[in-house]
C-alpha cells in the first residue's frame, strides 16, 4: 500500500513538473561535485607507512575532487568540468600531467538519437569517442530522500566497468586477484552496483557523465569509490548556452579507444617498474 502511494506521488510530481518543462526553449544547469577515493593498499612496490599514504592521497586530492556542469534540455546535454584558476605552484608534477591524460573531456548525450560523443585528449593526441548511449537496466525502488528542495527516488543497476581505473595502474598481472583473471592472462570485466537518486520534479532523461534513462534528472550517483552529488540547479537561466556536440579529434569507437589506453598503460607500467617505482626517477 505504501509503495503504491509513493509511486502515485512520483507520477503526480512528474505530470505537474512536465507541464512547466514543456516549453521549447527549456534549459537547465546542474552543478555536480565528484569525489573518488584511492585504495592506497593496492599500490605495488615497497611498503609505505600510513603517513606516506596520507601525504600522497592529499597531494592527489585535487585530481579526484572536481566540479562538473551539466547543461541540458529535453533531448540533449553536455557535461563539462568547471574551469578553475589554479593556485601558484599547484600545476606541476609528472603525476599530475599523466593523470590529466585520463581525465574525461566534454561529454555530449542525445537521448532522442541514442548517441554519445566525448572529446578526449590522451597524451597529446585528440580523440572523438563515438558510441551509443549505455543501456543500464534500472531497478526503480520506492525509497525516497530529499536532496535540496527536490524529492528523489532510488534506482539501482549493475554496470560493467570498462573505463580506466587508476587503482589498477601500478598492479602487475601477478598481483591481481584471481577473479580478475582468465587463464592467468585475460582480465574479466568487473561489475559494480550503481546506486542513483533521481527527481521526477525535473522530468528530463538525463544525468551526470554517461548516466541517463530514468524519469527525472539524476542528482546523485554512487559507484564503487566514486560519488557524484548535485550541489546546485538552475532552471531556465537568463543566458542560455548552446548545447553543441564536440567535433574535434580522430573519431574512434569506445572499444578502440580503450584498446589504445590499455596498450599505453601497459607501457607506462613497465617503464614505472624499470624506474624503480618512482615517477621520473630511476632506482639507484
Amino acid at each position: 500500500m505504501k509503495t503504491n502511494f509513493i509511486r502515485l506521488t512520483a507520477i503526480l510530481l512528474l505530470f505537474i513538473s512536465a507541464l512547466s518543462f514543456a516549453q521549447k526553449d527549456f534549459q537547465g544547469k546542474a552543478y555536480y561535485q565528484t569525489k573518488t577515493t584511492l585504495d592506497m593498499n593496492r599500490f605495488e612496490g615497497r611498503q609505505m607507512s600510513e603517513d606516506q599514504k596520507k601525504r600522497i592521497a592529499e597531494r592527489m586530492k585535487s585530481m579526484f575532487e572536481k566540479t562538473y556542469i551539466l547543461t541540458f534540455n529535453q533531448i540533449e546535454s553536455i557535461y563539462k568540468e568547471e574551469e578553475k584558476l589554479e593556485a601558484p605552484g599547484t600545476r606541476g608534477g609528472r603525476w599530475r600531467g599523466m593523470m590529466g591524460s585520463f581525465t574525461p573531456g566534454d561529454l555530449y548525450k542525445n537521448v532522442k538519437e541514442q548517441t554519445l560523443l566525448q572529446g578526449q585528449e590522451f597524451f597529446g593526441k585528440q580523440f572523438l569517442i563515438k558510441d551509443s548511449l549505455p543501456q543500464l537496466k534500472w531497478v526503480m525502488g520506492s525509497e525516497t530522500k530529499q536532496i535540496g528542495t527536490y524529492t528523489c527516488f532510488k534506482a539501482t543497476a549493475i554496470k560493467t566497468k570498462t573505463d580506466f581505473d587508476f587503482n589498477r595502474f601500478r598492479r602487475p598481472p601477478e598481483h591481481r586477484g584471481k577473479k580478475e583473471m582468465i587463464n592467468g592472462k585475460e582480465e574479466r570485466p568487473i561489475q559494480v552496483e550503481v546506486v542513483v537518486w533521481y527527481t521526477p520534479q525535473i522530468p528530463v532523461n538525463q544525468g551526470p557523465g554517461g548516466y541517463w534513462g530514468l524519469p527525472g534528472l539524476i542528482l546523485e550517483v554512487n559507484e564503487g569509490r566514486t560519488t557524484i552529488l548535485c550541489s546546485k540547479i538552475v532552471i531556465n537561466p537568463e543566458e542560455k548556452d548552446i548545447i553543441k556536440a564536440p567535433s574535434k579529434g580522430k573519431e574512434v569507437s569506445k572499444e578502440t579507444y580503450h584498446a589504445i589506453v590499455k596498450k599505453k598503460t601497459e607501457e607506462m607500467r613497465e617503464n614505472f617498474r624499470r624506474d624503480g617505482g618512482r615517477p621520473g626517477g630511476r632506482r639507484r
